[in-house]
């Protein structure tokens, strides 16, 4: 033996020898691996009970809403509860129309800007205009937006509002307010109007007046004062008693002369259609009313503002 090989073999450190790890089988996992891969065979299936046109899930039976709809006796009773519904829809609103013409009201609140600042003008200064005539198209009276003199609603509506509110900022700065005595003098205000309303469409049975007024017309006219009654309260607050009666009178002659001029045409003129003479005892009856519907205009305005202005 060759002393040179032995040395270097001597001196030569012995490494490990390299151990092969088998192959794995297909079908088995890797030795190396903690846990099991199940994801391939989750995916497998998934695919195996992926149905043909959906996506990816497997094919519910009908749900119970549609087995009801399918069932011919609740199709049925679904007609029959609807023909139901629709009578009673139908019933209630003929009775309300029968009390409420809910479906006129569209008519008395067609105004617009121009409109509002027209008749506005009219109610404090009713003097120099001439023709009260309301214009008709067709046997049909025109909306208020087109025609000056046609009744409205909206004035009338946000003026009883906006006097609720001027009543509760005077009754503040008196150190009077509290909402017990604002709401009083919210359903003193609707009280009288009703009052009124009321004596006035009696009034016109009693004299058998044949008149196109309705009640929603009296409940127009009738809720102009409160425009006067908002202009004399807010005066009282800036510039005391005087200016409060001041403006206060101003708007109760001008309503006065509203109100006979828009009402005689509504009354006095039914009667020259009816041929009624001038000066019969019926047609003086109707004078009288006219001129009290008038006169109890102003009385109520100052009922109504004068305890608010101290």
């Amino acid at each position: 033996m060759n002393p040179a090989g032995l040395a270097a073999a001597a001196g030569t450190p012995r490494l490990p020898s390299k151990r092969r790890t088998p192959a794995s089988p297909p079908g088995m996992a890797d030795p190396h691996q903690l846990f099991d891969d199940t994801s391939s065979a989750q995916n497998r299936g998934y695919g195996a009970q992926r149905a043909p046109g959906g996506l990816g899930y497997p094919n519910s039976s009908a749900s119970p809403q549609a087995s009801f709809m399918a069932d011919p006796v609740s199709n049925m009773a679904m007609a029959y509860g609807s023909t139901l519904a629709a009578q009673g829809k139908e019933l209630v609103d003929k009775n309300i129309d029968r009390f409420i013409p809910v479906t006129k009201l569209k008519y008395y609140f067609a105004v617009d800007t121009v409109y509002v600042g027209k008749k506005l003008g009219l109610l404090v200064f009713p003097y120099l205009h001439q023709d009260w005539e309301v214009q008709y198209q067709q046997d049909t009276p025109v909306a208020p937006r087109f025609d000056v003199n046609a009744p409205d609603l909206y004035i009338p509506a946000m003026a009883f509002i906006t006097y609720i509110l001027v009543a509760g900022l005077a009754l503040g700065t008196q150190d009077r307010f509290s909402p017990d005595l604002l709401g009083l003098q919210a359903s003193s205000a609707l009280a009288w109007l009703t009052l009124e309303v009321l004596a006035i469409l009696l009034s016109l049975y009693l004299v058998t007046v044949n008149t196109d007024l309705t009640t929603i017309d009296l409940v127009a006219f009738l809720g102009y004062k409160y425009v006067g009654m908002i202009g004399g309260v807010l005066m009282g607050l800036l510039f005391g008693k005087t200016g409060y009666y001041l403006v206060l009178g101003w708007c109760c002659v001008s309503i006065f002369v509203f109100m006979i001029r828009t009402l005689r045409l509504k009354i006095l003129a039914e009667a020259a259609a009816e041929g009624v003479p001038v000066r019969g005892a019926r047609n003086q009856l109707r004078m009288y009313l006219t001129m009290a519907v008038a006169a109890a205009q102003p009385l109520l305005m100052y009922w109504l503002t004068f305890h608010l202005v101290r």
